[in-house]
């Protein structure tokens, strides 16, 4: 049954663009103006974060946008200082937004004496007053085991499928889905099965960590239009030398489609002087100005995505749903054509 009040959102200081651009879409659904629920999140001279929230929140079904991307630690601060605030304001369920979940890249313990440091997040949100958590492609969907509470792990495959359907339409039999390293070879497929292409995996080989030494192609990419499909993209470094690779085996052309735009460092000169043609990020990330005026960056946005899954969640409908491509299409109306 549907919760008798409507959603409320909040939001920190991580990614305010796609917070109000999810209200705006919401305001749309709903035939109301939804907005966020007026706060402030400010930081002492000292760095301590302060957090008031200025409406009535008790017995609210409330929704804070964060992703906890960098600064991450300060970025998951406001979040767990959110939720505290609206616990001890009696809000009725608090659930985490986070587009982008840091920390999910120390997920096991690679060497001896590491910690598993998406496990400590995990227990922190908990404790924090969290009781449902809405993400877009974790690193690793084991992850969500990590949790003793709902966890709704949206994908971009539904969306980058729409996305490559649209652009590449009328040339789809050049179209070859490209895994950038093994461990990533479901999330290519996944993608490769929903348009009906082949796949083809980049076998790396590291000399010494974050080093590669050595690239393979498996399969066979001559005069193919290949797209690199992973989850996030950090300095851009091995993406840069796959796309050399792929074209040194014969690629016609070389897209990729990353779902969290990172790119820290050095990663957004070393994407435009980049053999990609184009690189595709969505908006989990709050974009820099140099993101948004690189030629070959693309942005989708993800408002559209979670503003549904938000609904689905509060009106107790699937959120599952979202996982096909064609429940996508009326949501993207007016972005991607039929």
């Amino acid at each position: 049954m549907a919760n008798m009040h409507e959603p409320k959102l909040i939001s920190g200081n991580a990614n305010r663009p796609l917070a109000e651009a999810v209200a705006a879409r919401m305001s749309m659904h709903r035939g109301m103006d939804v907005g966020l629920v007026d706060a402030r999140v400010e930081r002492f001279n000292d760095g301590e974060i302060f957090v008031e929230v200025f409406e009535n929140v008790r017995g609210e079904d409330m929704y804070i946008i964060q992703p906890t991307s960098n600064p991450t630690n300060d970025n998951l601060m406001e979040l767990l200082i959110i939720a505290d605030a609206l616990r001890r304001s009696s809000a009725d369920r608090i659930t985490a937004v986070m587009p982008y979940f840091g920390y999910a890249r120390q997920d096991r313990r690679s060497k001896a004496r590491t910690p598993i440091t998406a496990k400590l997040v995990a227990n922190i949100l908990v404790e924090a007053g969290i009781e449902r958590i809405l993400t877009l492609d974790l690193h690793a969907t084991q992850i969500q085991g990590f949790f003793d509470i709902p966890v709704d792990n949206l994908y971009a495959s539904p969306l980058w499928a729409l996305d490559v359907m649209h652009n590449f339409k009328g040339n789809m039999e050049e179209v070859m889905v490209v895994s950038p390293d093994v461990g990533g070879v479901a999330r290519a497929r996944d993608l490769a099965q929903r348009i009906g292409a082949p796949l083809s995996i980049v076998d790396k080989r590291r000399g010494k960590p974050g080093e590669v030494a050595e690239m393979t192609v498996i399969g066979d990419v001559k005069d193919r239009v290949c797209l690199i499909v992973d989850d996030l993209v950090d300095t851009a470094g091995t993406l840069c030398k796959a796309a050399e690779v792929l074209m040194e085996n014969g690629a016609k052309e070389v897209h990729s489609y990353i779902t969290h735009g990172v790119l820290s460092g050095p990663a957004v000169e070393r994407v435009a002087k980049s053999v990609m043609k184009n690189l595709v990020i969505t908006d989990t990330i709050q974009p820099k100005a140099e993101t948004l005026t690189c030629p070959n960056i693309r942005i989708v946005k993800t408002a559209p995505i979670f503003a549904q899954a938000i609904l689905n969640t509060w009106n107790g409908t699937s959120v599952s749903s979202l996982f096909n491509h064609k429940t996508l299409q009326p949501i993207y109306e007016g972005v991607y054509s039929r």
